[in-house]
């Protein structure tokens, strides 16, 4: 069984900084790719960032040029460096990984980030 465990969220002002951090129990080299999704009430999870043992990654729309995903192999760990952080990034952000072989994703249990004054 895959864990994934968060850590790093939060309570951040408009145009801070936090640093979410996602750990799994395999090499991160096992999947395909490993990534951050977000949710926020009454709306469908959306897309963060994900990166590929490419490595190869890819950002929302939304946080493109102030979020930054990156992996530490060593520690078969994903990270998340969020700046300029705005009230619209409110949500709990959800760590995911896609298997290599296979149609469902792992998922972590979710850290609450708010930006708020």
């Amino acid at each position: 069984q895959v864990q994934l465990v968060e850590s790093g969220g939060g309570l951040v002002q408009p145009g801070g900084s936090l640093r979410l951090s996602c750990a799994t129990s395999r090499s991160i080299f096992s999947f395909y790719s490993m990534g951050w999704y977000r949710q926020v009430p009454g709306k469908q999870r959306e897309l963060v960032a994900t990166i590929t043992s490419a490595p190869s990654p890819n950002y929302g729309d939304s946080v493109r040029g102030r979020f930054t995903i990156s992996t530490d192999n060593a520690k078969n760990s994903v990270y998340l460096q969020m700046n300029s952080l705005k009230p619209e990034d409110t949500a709990v952000y959800y760590c995911n990984a896609k298997p290599v072989v296979g149609t469902i994703d792992y998922w972590g249990q979710g850290t609450q980030v708010t930006v708020s004054s």
